[in-house]
């Protein structure tokens, strides 16, 4: 696999994202261990976490994604072979929310601590706060970068206004910028990045890293009748996409994927890896053999008439 370099930072990243929103959610301890070996194995070097996951799990509190990461770290010796990128802003509850000074600093102290690390390879802001001045943000993660405690930042979640803006500060008044941008994107969700965030990501030079690349598992075919939403326990969000347009985006990733010996799972994360301005997907996996569907991706070499159908099937009306 080709890396790809994140914005104008230093990092480098292989083409696929393994999401770690199902660490300590759908996957326990042991599948978490089994399935970051094989993506190192397997060649992939990016792990896309949160402070926040999975605090929506009764029982959770948030934290549980990092502090299973940061187990794994220890126990595999595998840092340095690892780009780890989290995120802060979300609600944590008692523990507060925002991308202000106060809860940056003691948010980055405690994502360091359940990683087991010293450093943050891409730290993210995971939505806008328009409670905060934009100034006191990327203030506080340039203070972060000279301490040595995060190398570069990234932004998920922000409407194009609010990113174009955060650059145009980092750039008049000498903050770091954003230099990778995390929004929603798949075959079905398209028009609200492709619209306005794609073309200030090009103009900007910003790399994108879509996290629900696969409309949370309804373009891996998995759900396609209503019987089929009580399959697991993200089945429940399905029905958004269970409709005409959504069955006929399935129908040509089933076609596709026939052509092409693969899956449709694997066809989705292919077509994303083409779109212009794409540096990589996030996916996540519950098990070693859906992982392995998802790195199939990364191989696949979609031509020119096979992506075209795809866009056409799956563009917005």
């Amino acid at each position: 696999m080709i890396k790809r370099r994140l914005g104008d930072s230093e990092l480098e990243i292989m083409p696929l994202v393994l999401g770690g929103n199902v660490f300590g959610w759908t996957a326990d301890e042991a599948a978490t261990f089994r399935i970051l070996d094989a993506f190192v194995e397997a060649g992939g070097n990016l792990i896309d976490t949160a402070d926040v996951y999975s605090r929506w799990v009764t029982g959770n509190k948030g934290g549980e994604s990092e502090s299973l990461l940061g187990k794994w770290l220890r126990q595999s010796g595998k840092r340095d072979r690892v780009l780890l990128a989290t995120k802060v802003g979300s609600d944590m509850g008692p523990y507060g929310k925002g991308l202000s000074k106060v809860h940056i600093m003691r948010s980055v102290e405690d994502s360091l601590k359940r990683l087991q690390t010293n450093v943050i390879d891409l730290y993210q802001s995971h939505r806008d706060d328009p409670n905060t001045p934009i100034e006191e943000t990327l203030e506080t993660y340039g203070l972060l970068i000279k301490q040595g405690k995060i190398r570069a930042i990234g932004a998920s979640n922000f409407s194009a206004a609010r990113l174009r803006a955060s650059l145009e500060i980092s750039a008049n008044k000498g903050y770091p910028a954003y230099q990778s941008l995390q929004p929603r994107y798949n075959l079905y969700d398209r028009s609200d990045f492709e619209t306005d965030l794609a073309p200030l990501c090009r103009e900007k030079s910003l790399s994108v890293i879509t996290y629900s690349s696969l409309a949370s598992g309804f373009l891996t075919g998995k759900y396609r009748t209503k019987s089929d939403l009580s399959k697991s326990i993200r089945g429940q969000g399905m029905g958004l996409y269970l409709n005409d347009r959504g069955l006929q985006i399935l129908a040509e990733l089933d076609l596709v994927a026939k052509e092409y010996r693969s899956t449709p799972a694997a066809v989705a994360l292919a077509w994303i890896m083409t779109r212009p301005g794409i540096t990589a997907p996030i996916a996540s996996a519950t098990s070693v053999e859906q992982l392995k569907d998802l790195m199939a991706a990364t191989q696949l070499t979609l031509e020119r008439s096979a992506i075209e159908k795809l866009e056409e099937t799956s563009a917005s009306r």
